[in-house]
């Protein structure tokens, strides 16, 4: 098994207490996330869906992805929030650059834009494809609109009794309205389970079937899970790196420094800092607490944000992503010229260059007075993406119950959709503007 390894020692330095004189109050909150006895205890569904999921679904999801892949070109998945950044994190890992797939993922109802949405109308006219929606309640405004929208556009192409095989609704296993839309039409359903909210599915049908629809290997993907939740059953900070790490964003967060950067040096990256943002920033961000926050691609945004950093207002840390084995690589040439002054790095990976961009970025960094701490994770594989999402997962309930907040629930999501509606007229909202 090889597990993400944490280096801790420039966060260390920064530290007035160790991570590991908060070892009593991990038992306890381990405990208490196991007996599923604290707050928002009935999302905790995800802890055990590395092994506890349904079998005979998994089996459905596989059979459904191989008739996606038969019947089309494209698969459209509509989704919001974690009804989307799980998949999308999970292609972008997983993603050869430049190398064109069989069947192409496109994502829509993850936004409002009507440029975005008459585009993709148009890219779909002569590609054969089919959607998968997700959507609990099946009333969230971004994805319903989509999914009336696509499905209007499926039936006028294979007409409406063919576009219903095209169809594929993950949603409530019992109620809600697109549950009740897929049922009348007998479209095909998976679950998204009562007790594992949006941004914690990815190891459901959320996450699995578009996943498994790009070909992709999700039983490493659950392979991966379930090493890392066998790695992350117990409280010790000496063994676990989901809490040690949990446990120095508290402490840096307790010393003044409120926004957290996860920084990668690898494109594939760049998704899964999304879905991290969502995870984090939905869970902590609450009670008028929690760390903000933020990402960056390095080496790019040290062109941008690298001025900020190294100089800018000293209330922030950063968690940065190292790929210990590319499994690609290119050598650098040397040149007779040797105008650009590069030959000193003649017959050198360019893997090299861009890890010593990594140490000396931290270096730079710590000597500004930002705190570091580096997550080595082996390579980018299906089982690599399984460990660590579940790594964030178990990471995230015990940073919010540190902080002494409902790690699973999002209440500030819904004021800006009553305004929304208000505004829009929606019959129940017309008292919300006065």
């Amino acid at each position: 098994m090889a597990h993400i390894n944490i280096e801790l020692k420039d966060a260390r330095s920064f530290l007035n207490v160790q991570p590991e004189s908060l070892q009593s109050k991990v038992n306890d909150l381990h405990n208490m996330i196991h007996n599923k006895s604290g707050k928002g205890n009935d999302y905790l569904g995800w802890l055990d869906l590395p092994y506890q999921y349904d079998k005979d679904e998994y089996n459905r999801i596989l059979k459904a992805a191989k008739k996606i892949q038969k019947d089309s070109q494209v698969l459209v998945v509509i989704g919001i929030g974690g009804s989307y950044l799980g998949a999308k994190a999970g292609l972008e890992f997983l993603a050869e650059p430049f190398v064109k797939n069989n069947l192409e993922i496109i994502f829509a109802g993850h936004q409002m834009s009507g440029h975005y949405l008459s585009n993709l109308l148009d890219y779909l006219k002569d590609k054969d494809f089919s959607v998968n929606v997700i959507s609990k309640s099946g009333t969230t405004t971004e994805p319903a609109i989509a999914f009336r929208i696509l499905k209007k556009a499926l039936e006028e192409k294979y007409g409406v009794e063919q576009a219903k095989s095209r169809i594929y609704a993950t949603t409530d296993a019992k109620r809600g309205a697109l549950f009740t839309v897929a049922k009348e039409n007998g479209y095909e359903m998976f679950v998204i389970p009562d007790d594992v909210g949006g941004r914690y599915s990815v190891l459901t049908a959320v996450g699995l079937l578009p996943l498994a629809a790009a070909n992709i290997d999700t039983n490493q993907i659950l392979k991966g899970a379930q090493d890392a939740y066998d790695r992350f059953n117990h409280p010790d900070l000496s063994q676990n790196e989901a809490y040690l790490y949990a446990v120095t964003r508290y402490l840096l967060y307790k010393q003044g420094k409120k926004i957290e950067m996860l920084v990668g040096y690898e494109p594939n990256l760049l998704y899964l800092n999304e879905w991290w943002k969502q995870l984090y920033g939905e869970s902590e961000g609450k009670d008028n607490k929690g760390i903000f926050v933020a990402s960056a691609g390095f080496s790019t945004d040290l062109h941008s944000l690298g001025q900020y950093i190294q100089e800018g207002e000293r209330h922030l840390f950063e968690t940065v992503i190292q790929v210990v084995n590319p499994t690609k690589d290119v050598f650098i040439p040397e040149e007779k010229n040797d105008l650009d002054e590069l030959n000193y790095l003649k017959g050198k990976p360019l893997s090299y260059v861009n890890l010593q961009a990594l140490k000396g970025t931290m270096m730079a960094h710590k000597d500004g007075l930002v705190p570091n701490m580096l997550l080595q994770i082996p390579r980018f594989d299906a089982y690599t993406f399984g460990y660590l999402v579940y790594f964030f997962e178990k990471a995230c309930a015990l940073s919010a119950y540190l902080i002494d907040v409902n790690p699973f629930n999002q209440p500030g999501v819904e004021a800006y959709k009553k305004n929304m509606f208000a505004l829009l007229g929606k019959k129940g909202y017309e008292n919300i503007l006065k």
